[in-house]
């Protein structure tokens, strides 16, 4: 039999990774069997068992692959000439989330939401997606730092807390689509504006500038 080429492997690697999402999407971590998996790929289980060993490393390449595209989101926006203003960012987040979650076969906002609560029962996976997440929120800072050198922001301000309340407010907007109701753009940017004015009260901006994030 021929050897497989390092696309081909990929490409099936990929394949077990989507029908599982598609399972998990439906069923959930745990009441999903890793013979159901199978059975969605069309392929034979020892086919499928060359490439992961248990529905546990599934989970995790699964884990690790949604914080890979949470990371990309930002990235991609690093890569722009010009580099999009924080409205126009929380657009962008809202839309994304929005494609996320129409995706005919599996939903990646709701695996986002079981990894979590994994997390906290597998030690492995919790070291994985914490060590993805900070990888991403340094991503978020490198924004926030450059809507400072746009003006966007103070010169003096904290990119670091602005990354970090942008990286939270992301993972809020996946909790209100599943268990309450979206936020459009437009009142998320009205209901910050409103809370930064509420909350500022006597703070103020420290005077020296900030160490910056480091990845």
């Amino acid at each position: 039999m021929p050897r497989l080429s390092e696309k081909t492997r990929a490409q099936r690697r990929q394949h077990i990774l989507t029908s599982a999402w598609t399972c998990f999407s439906r069923g959930g971590f745990h009441t999903t069997s890793m013979d159901q998996v199978i059975a969605a790929t069309g392929m034979s289980a020892r086919a499928v068992y060359r490439y992961f060993g248990s529905k546990e490393e599934i989970i995790r390449a699964s884990a690790e692959e949604g914080v890979t595209r949470v990371r990309d989101i930002f990235s991609g926006l690093l890569d722009r000439d010009l580099i999009p203003s924080p409205a126009e960012t929380l657009a962008l987040l809202v839309a994304e989330l929005r494609s996320r979650t129409t995706n005919p076969d599996y939903d990646m906002t709701r695996l986002a939401l079981q990894t979590w609560a994994e997390a906290l029962r597998d030690p492995v996976l919790h070291e994985h997606a914490r060590a993805s997440y900070r990888d991403a929120l340094y991503q978020i800072a490198v924004l926030t730092a450059r809507w400072r050198d746009a003006g966007y922001i103070p010169p003096n301000a904290d990119t670091n807390a602005a990354a970090a309340t942008l990286f939270t407010l992301m993972h809020g907007l996946i909790v209100m689509h599943h268990l309450v109701d979206d936020v459009p753009a437009d009142a998320l940017r009205n209901g910050l504006s409103l809370l930064g004015a509420a909350v500022i009260g006597p703070y103020t901006l420290p005077a020296t500038q900030p160490q910056e994030a480091k990845p």
